[in-house]
Order: C-alpha cells, then structure tokens, then sequence
C-alpha cells in the first residue's frame, strides 16, 4: 500500500512539472514576452566602420570629429577613425569593416592601397563618401570609376536650393527640396549613377546625391560638406546618415 501511495505521488509530481514547463513555454511564445535567451534578436549589430580623414585643403579633422559624433550617437555604427594614413585601406587593415566612410582631398594611392579599397569595396561592402571624396587622387582613374565621378570646379560658397529626383530610395524619402549653405561641387560625372538629388549651376542640373554599385559593393557620394557649418546642418546629417545605411543593406 505504502509503494502505491508513492507511485501516485511521484506521478502527480511529474504532471505538476510538466503542466508549469508547457505553461512558461506558451507565455514565452506571447509577443512582448522575452524568452531565456533575453535578447531582441531583432537589433542588428553595429555596423564596423572605419572612418578615414585627411589631406590638405578641408578641415578633414574637425569636419571628421563632427561626422563622427553623429554617427555614433545613432548606435548604429562601430567607428575605427584615421586619420592622415591611407594605410588603412591595405587589406590587412581594412579587412574587418563592413563600412568604409570616406573625407579625403586630393593625394595619392599607392597601388596596394587602391586594390586594399576596391576589392574590398568589390567583394561586397559599402563605401560612403561625401564632398571632397570626389577630390581625391586626381589622376587615379579606377577610383574614380568606383566613386562614379570627380570634382571639377565650383561657384562661391553660398545657399542654394537642392531638389529630390523621383527616384524611390530610403535615403530621400520624405524630402522634396530643401535649401543649404555650402560650397556647391560641379562634378562630371558617370551618366549611369542613380541620382537622387540636384541643385542648378548657371541653369544646368548639377547631382548632388547619387548611388551605384561596385561589384557586390553599394558606393554613396554625397556632394554636401565643404566645411563645419556646413556637415552641422540637418539635412546634410540625415542624408549622410541614411546614405552610410544604404551602402550596408541597412535603413534609417
């Protein structure tokens, strides 16, 4: 009698158990309910990024130190900043980011360093550059034909009015034209980028915003940002930002 009681006990036991695990799983699957792993699957990493700054003419330092900061307070990016040491891009070097953004005047690439940043650019990652990034080595044709144009003069600094294509891309949406103070850059350019935004010099469209890609790479150019004043303005940070995103796969 006494080895029955314990059987029924042991069995009632093993029902209690098994009724609370089935339970905790079904309030597990609830939405808002957070399961043992304890994290939102859903946040992405931050992307790796190195920053590069560097050579003469702009204030590559200040307007990077400035870039940087808005960047990082997003969370959504794991900055590595250089500055002034194009080594950086050797593949050794370049190798862990998945995004390289890019504020450089004129210059020179050594030929390991052009293959460190096209290749790795080529092999699928992202490359956002803005103003003076279609400045850089001048007489370095295949970089150029990554960034998909080049720098060739530009009127005095001054407000202009820049004005959205109507091409659909999570880097203008919801803007239609706004006004910016900055040095407006008069670019030739790849008639094959996908530009996504304009302003008028002497009554010709000039791109101020384009996209391509590069092998399995996204490349984003952005012609804003000649100085401080000018990479403070909200519009240029909201197009910047949602630019670096896109090079990556990702959205704002």
């Amino acid at each position: 009698m006494t080895q029955l009681r314990r059987c029924w006990f042991g069995l009632i036991v093993f029902v209690a158990v098994f009724a609370g695990l089935a339970s905790d799983r079904l309030h597990a699957d609830e939405p808002g309910t957070t399961t043992a792993v304890g994290a939102d699957t859903n946040e992405a990493e931050p992307i790796k990024t190195l920053f590069l700054t560097g050579g003469p003419i702009h204030n590559a330092k200040d307007i990077g130190d400035i870039v940087q900061k808005m960047m990082e307070k997003t969370g959504r990016f794991e900055i590595t900043r250089v500055h002034e040491d194009l080594d950086a891009l050797l593949p050794d070097r370049i190798a862990p980011y998945k995004l390289v953004v890019f504020y450089w005047t004129l210059g020179d690439l050594t030929d390991a360093q052009r293959k460190g940043l096209l290749d790795h650019i080529a092999a699928g990652n992202g490359f956002t550059t803005f103003h003076s990034g279609a400045d850089s080595f001048r007489s370095d044709a295949k970089y150029r034909e990554m960034v998909g144009g080049f720098f060739v003069t530009h009127p005095a600094y001054r407000t202009y009015q820049v004005s959205v294509t109507k091409v659909e891309s999570p880097i203008t949406r919801g803007i239609t034209e706004f006004m910016i103070t900055d040095e407006q850059y008069i670019l030739d350019y790849d008639p094959k980028v996908t530009v996504l935004a304009n302003g008028l010099h002497e009554g010709k469209v000039m791109p101020v915003v384009w996209t391509k890609p590069y092998g399995d790479g996204q490349v984003f150019y952005c012609a804003l940002g000649h100085d401080t004043k000018a990479v403070e303005q909200e519009m240029f940070q909201t197009i910047l930002l949602r630019g670096a995103l896109w090079s990556v796969g990702q959205e704002q």
